[in-house]
């Protein structure tokens, strides 16, 4: 991983800056981040999940789960919105260590339990957030078991997703019980956002 990037600005509120000690305005939030392969913020889906993560609304001690956390910074946003115990699963030892990592270098590691695994080693239910960004036939696999572990109003930030899978992961999610709040196509993957009616 590398500390030496310049920063760049993610939305209209977020700043992606390295653990050197750099400022950002004051109307943005720093997220810090270690360069991994894992996510750091130059994916265009991860840029789709932050910006509409940056527009939900406010809510009370948020309880949430990364599926395919990465590197963190989803969960790490949400955090710096919305604190609330988290959940953060990867099936890479090496993204766990990451994730790890990055929580600390942003002060939010005490709500936040790691797990390298999969959907199948966490225990806990009824999430009011549930972020996704991963590839769009997965989510189609663990699309009843993710849509388990949601709370009634709960929302689900699905990314990764090339177009072809488009179709199918809105409709999966949408007979599960899911309405679509939003589908947003980019060069080419997607980022849907749906709530569990």
């Amino acid at each position: 991983m590398k500390d030496n990037y310049s920063p760049f600005d993610i939305g209209q509120r977020f700043t992606v800056v390295p653990a050197t000690n750099f400022t950002v305005e004051k109307n943005r939030i720093k997220l810090i981040m270690d360069r991994g392969a894992f996510g750091s913020g130059e994916h265009e889906t991860t840029q789709s999940c932050l910006e509409i993560l940056e527009n939900l609304p406010a809510l009370k001690k948020l309880k949430s789960l990364d599926l395919g956390s990465g590197t963190g910074i989803l969960t790490i946003a949400s955090q710096l919105l919305n604190p609330g115990p988290a959940w953060c699963v990867d099936i890479e030892q090496s993204a766990v260590i990451s994730g790890q990592r990055n929580c600390r270098l942003n002060h939010v590691d005490q709500n936040i339990t790691h797990i390298c695994g999969t959907l199948d080693d966490i225990k806990e239910n009824n999430f009011d957030l549930i972020l996704a960004n991963i590839y769009g036939d997965i989510l189609l696999d663990v699309a009843e078991e993710l849509v388990n572990k949601a709370e009634t109003g709960a929302l689900l930030l699905l990314s990764g997703i090339l177009w072809e899978y488009n179709f199918d992961v809105r409709k999966k999610y949408q007979a599960l019980g899911c309405q679509l709040i939003k589908n947003r196509l980019l060069s080419e993957y997607s980022t849907i956002l749906m709530q569990k009616t």
